[in-house]
């Protein structure tokens, strides 16, 4: 299929959100090859995929459950209710990291032919779908050994891990913009994840965190998405829907500074990467 590009003075912007259809069966390809390079031909890509969260699960299970002893919501085993945050924490993570590398990555393709570079971090999420997929796997094995009953609202994890993805796509575009010129962020996302898994309620309930701290503590917008994950698939906690606000906002106010830093450089990758 022939595509034609048109150079128009002063609608720049308007030419480039038709180009991202246009090129839309490359979007394709990018997420197609991203998750076979992730999967073909190895062991050890779909074996992390499964054992990340489940280990994660086991320590933080045996550390907040066990030793510290911290309450569970309902009646859902500690396990389950840190396994069902492991999810979105895991879908946003590798998002946000995929993302936030995925121009620098792709320096070859980038320096050689035309195309709208928004594609290249937006495709890197396909990965942390298909690893999310697998997630969503162990948790119905897990839910039919621990005998537990999801509850009908158990589809809303759908918007839900769409939510995630747009909150880990916003500073994604930041951090990837950032990256080609000042090649050291790459250093500071691990720590950036880090803090975030033991700031967010993954290991342990929100309903622990004192009334004054409330707030405070919904600002980060990975609570809301967390607790809707646990109330979608686990019934325990009610609906989220003040902290769900906020992750909304926040998921909004990323996506538009993200996507006006990186159309403000892309103009400079080809020079500088």
């Amino acid at each position: 299929m022939s595509i034609e590009l048109t150079i128009e003075a002063g609608k720049t912007e308007r030419q480039y959100w038709k180009d991202l259809w246009y090129y839309k069966e490359l979007f394709l390809i990018l997420t197609w090859r991203d998750v076979v390079v992730q999967y073909k031909q190895t062991v050890i890509g779909i074996l992390w995929a499964v054992l990340r969260p489940l280990l994660t699960m086991l320590a933080f299970t045996f550390v907040f459950g066990k030793v510290a002893k911290l309450p569970t919501e309902g009646e859902a085993p500690y396990a389950l209710m840190v396994y069902a945050a492991m999810l979105p924490w895991q879908l946003f993570a590798t998002s946000l990291a995929n993302a936030s590398n995925s121009l620098v990555a792709n320096a070859n393709l980038i320096s050689k032919v035309y195309f709208p570079r928004l594609l290249v971090p937006t495709a890197t999420v396909g990965v942390a779908v298909v690893d999310f997929l697998l997630s969503m796997a162990i948790l119905a094995v897990l839910m039919v050994f621990l005998q537990y009953l999801p509850p009908m609202q158990v589809f809303a994890v759908v918007p839900l891990a769409l939510l995630a993805s747009i909150l880990a796509l916003g500073p994604g575009l930041l951090l990837c913009s950032l990256n080609v010129t000042y090649r050291d962020f790459r250093y500071i996302l691990p720590f950036i994840t880090q803090f975030g898994l033991y700031v967010s309620p993954v290991g342990f309930s929100s309903s622990i965190v004192p009334e004054q701290w409330q707030t405070i503590f919904m600002c980060n917008p990975m609570v809301g998405v967390i607790d809707g994950f646990r109330w979608a698939l686990l019934g325990s906690v009610e609906f989220p829907s003040k902290a769900l606000m906020v992750s909304l906002v926040f998921a909004v106010v990323f996506i538009c500074i993200g996507l006006k830093v990186f159309r403000r450089t892309e103009k400079t990758f080809v020079d500088v990467i």
